[in-house]
């Protein structure tokens, strides 16, 4: 499996998580530090499988450059100020299909591991 980090913001903290959470499931994954056109430029082109964005609002600078790239049918927030999707919700977005997350930087270690675990499962 191949991950790319976009976002605007602690895109080698959220690496380094996606790493270390892929790690403890034993679940061989390559991570991928990009700027935020070519992170969701090889979402497109399948020369990545998933993309994982952070900023300030969850949605904004995490996705911005997914979405209109991929199109919002592909992408999730799953987290936002003063708000989280639940693990329930999180395996909605995951298992209808989206490929793009994006939540704030703060959430990293709530989000991270919930998504693992659910992509490691698939």
């Amino acid at each position: 499996m191949k991950i790319v980090v976009g976002g605007q913001i602690e895109k080698e903290v959220l690496a380094t998580a996606l790493r270390t959470a892929f790690d403890a499931r034993n679940t061989a994954v390559e991570v991928v530090v990009l700027n935020d056109i070519e992170a969701a430029m090889a979402i497109q082109s399948g020369a990545a499988d998933y993309y994982f964005g952070a900023c300030n609002t969850g949605g904004g600078g995490a996705l911005a450059m997914a979405i209109a790239i991929l199109g919002a049918g592909r992408c999730a927030t799953l987290g936002m100020p003063g708000k989280i999707l639940s693990d329930s919700e999180i395996a909605q977005q995951v298992a209808a299909g989206k490929v793009a997350f994006g939540f704030t930087a703060q959430d990293i270690d709530s989000i991270v591991p919930v998504v693992v675990k659910l992509l490691a499962e698939k």
